[in-house]
């Protein structure tokens, strides 16, 4: 199973978010998790790419103005992927992703 950490800036980026937004976040983690379980790439719909400028940081869209970056960690249990979540919000998380 993927395992996950995430930075104090992005627990205060998800505490902003409107309760509805946070949903949507937790919905799109969920199919993010999904197609990591799988090994075959990300579905189409979460838009998953690196971020221009900014080496091993990657974005996941969630909602229409809803963007997450991540990066990938050194593994906590062997041969399964280590998430690091950086920031979520809208398009302006790209001003510091």
């Amino acid at each position: 199973m993927p395992t996950y950490a995430w930075l104090a800036r992005f627990g205060k980026d998800f505490d902003g978010l409107t309760r509805q937004q946070q949903e949507l976040f937790l919905l799109a983690v969920a199919q993010f998790v999904e197609d990591l379980l799988r090994r075959h790439g990300f579905r189409k719909g979460l838009r998953v790419r690196s971020v221009t400028g900014a080496t091993g940081i990657f974005e996941m869209t969630w909602a229409d103005n809803g963007r997450a970056t991540f990066e990938y960690g050194e593994a906590t249990v062997p041969n399964e992927p280590h998430v690091v979540w950086r920031r979520v919000g809208t398009h302006e998380i790209f001003d510091l992703p």
